[in-house]
């Protein structure tokens, strides 16, 4: 069990002067945002891995999306639209309240930004779905041409170079999450997250992986004299299959993605809201602690 800090013992305290059921409206909130977070995912995972077995190459978010484009697959290209913008919604929700209990000191706001943060990007993704649907895509996601724009301004490179040191950020956050399956405090402790615990932190992990080649890529942007533009899953998987052993690499990095959709998805079933939720709620963590 982790020590009772002072940090701990000021957010149980925030945490009991609350009634969890002011705040049972963000739950449905919740779990929309994740559901369509984890259908990206699946979407990008999926037709990726049918399209290396029929020969071709792993696709990135927007060129994923415009090849569901069509029939029922125009059906989950809404889904998918509509889930990131109630993630967005979320995210945002969770800063502005703090359902996390996080406070208002140093590294509460900290966690509060990132969150905000973490939903305007997802807002962003929201607007590529839509562009998708009034078939606006070009394949490319934006992740290129808005590098490009932002490297030809006065300061653009630095920019990039800034934006690229806090995507690697992001994946060490990804990745000391899986490391330290931090996650756990955030999941109710039920059969089904108890016996996922392994496929949950791979997946987190393959996510971490894929930012990170993603933070590489953008600094290579910023240092390069040509300046080219990378960024986006398309681009980490172009990288990643110039590589030995490219294709399997990018099958099973697809795969952990797939992973990832599962994380995404299980968050959306089973995710602590700490002030909408009861106290006496059993987490993964001490489910876990108590069978060790």
């Amino acid at each position: 069990m982790l020590p009772d800090t002072s940090q701990s013992h000021a957010r149980r305290q925030r945490l009991e002067a609350v009634n969890a059921e002011d705040f049972a409206w963000a739950v449905p909130v919740m779990r929309a945002g994740y559901a369509g977070r984890a259908l990206v995912y699946l979407a990008v995972a999926g037709v990726s891995l049918y399209s290396i077995w029929q020969g071709g190459e792993a696709k990135g978010t927007a060129e994923a999306l415009e090849w569901l484009q069509g029939g029922w697959g125009t059906a989950i290209v809404v889904l998918i639209a509509l889930g990131l913008f109630a993630y967005a919604l979320w995210r945002a929700v969770d800063s502005i309240w703090d359902l996390e209990a996080y406070g208002n000191g140093a590294k509460g706001l900290v966690a509060r930004v990132s969150m905000f943060t973490t939903g305007l990007v997802h807002l962003g993704l929201g607007g590529l779905a839509v562009a998708v649907l009034l078939g606006f895509g070009d394949g490319s996601g934006g992740q290129g041409g808005g590098l490009a724009t932002l490297l030809a301004q006065p300061g653009g490179r630095i920019a990039v170079f800034v934006a690229g040191l806090l995507t690697l950020g992001a994946a060490g956050y990804y990745l000391q999450k899986a490391w330290r399956e931090t996650y756990r405090a955030h999941l109710r402790a039920v059969p089904t997250t108890v016996h996922m615990n392994t496929l949950l932190k791979a997946g987190i992990a393959a996510h971490g992986v894929v930012i990170a080649i993603i933070g590489v890529l953008i600094l290579q942007a910023a240092l390069s004299s040509s300046g080219a533009p990378a960024g986006g899953m398309g681009s980490a998987f172009d990288w990643l299959s110039t590589k030995a052993y490219g294709r399997v690499l990018v099958t099973l990095l697809c795969l952990g993605l797939l992973g990832f959709a599962l994380f995404c998805l299980v968050n959306a079933c089973y995710r602590i809201v700490p002030k909408a939720t009861d106290p006496t709620t059993e987490t993964l963590q001490g489910a876990l602690d108590r069978v060790i």
